[in-house]
């Protein structure tokens, strides 16, 4: 028997039961439910007895679907943050000069500010207030991660194509802005998605890139929770002036 006859695309797809469409639709309802619930009322207060009577069903039946409210919140977080991933590599993957770090940069960071802008509760449910009593389990960890990896993979191209451009680390280990031994943990992360480029000895790219992170999504909570009112008058401006520092500050422009 040949190799391509035992290759998994010789094997077809097995479809789907009509009992498995239906389960998937229901389940789709349900978390369009529960979207539109966090709008109203915010995660803190959702309620599965609440949900089930926006999709007319018995509070008992939704249990076959989702088993807890922190299953639903589970679920809701892992959607938004897949959308969100989903943006991001999308705005990406449209820039035709792959060389241009500072237009791929820039091009994804506005996509995930407009992404946020038209979410705006999804997005408080994934860097807002944590919800009481609910700890996000690991299976969140690699649809959270999707963005990241897209910034990250700009500023590796960036490197790789040329070297010169990571930032050199302080001479003295401890000097100010030297933060290298604080975020040592990322350093297995970045090596597992192929960027180990980005930690390489002798660089301050690793942390620069940290406080890059925090700093798209701290300046979007600042925009999207109020705290820009009387001191930002053109957002839009804004947010590309500091999202172009950022690049800057990485060695991408």
């Amino acid at each position: 028997m040949s190799t391509s006859e035992n290759s998994d695309e010789s094997v077809p797809s097995r479809p789907r039961t009509a009992r498995q469409r239906a389960r998937e639709q229901i389940t789709a309802e349900i978390l369009a439910a529960a979207r539109a619930r966090l709008r109203d009322e915010g995660p803190a207060q959702l309620s599965l007895r609440a949900v089930a009577r926006d999709v007319g069903m018995v509070s008992s039946a939704v249990y076959r679907y989702v088993a807890s409210r922190d299953e639903l919140l589970t679920a809701l977080l892992t959607e938004a943050y897949n959308e969100l991933g989903a943006v991001a590599e999308e705005a990406d993957a449209a820039v035709s000069d792959r060389s241009d770090s500072t237009a791929r940069w820039m091009t994804v960071c506005r996509a995930i500010r407009r992404w946020a802008l038209q979410h705006p509760h999804d997005y408080a449910l994934l860097y807002g207030t944590p919800v009481p009593g609910y700890a996000a389990p690991s299976a969140t960890i690699e649809p959270a991660t999707r963005t990241a990896r897209v910034l990250i993979g700009i500023v590796a191209d960036a490197y790789r194509d040329d070297p010169t451009r990571a930032p050199a680390a302080p001479a003295v280990e401890g000097a100010p802005g030297s933060v290298r031994s604080a975020v040592e943990s990322a350093r297995a992360f970045l090596e597992n998605a192929g960027a180990g480029v980005v930690a390489a000895p002798g660089s301050d790219a690793l942390p620069r890139l940290l406080m890059a992170w925090s700093s798209i999504f701290g300046t979007l909570s600042f925009e999207l929770f109020g705290h820009f009112v009387g001191s930002v008058d053109d957002a839009d401006a804004y947010f590309d002036a500091a999202m172009h520092r950022l690049a800057l500050d990485l060695g991408l422009a």
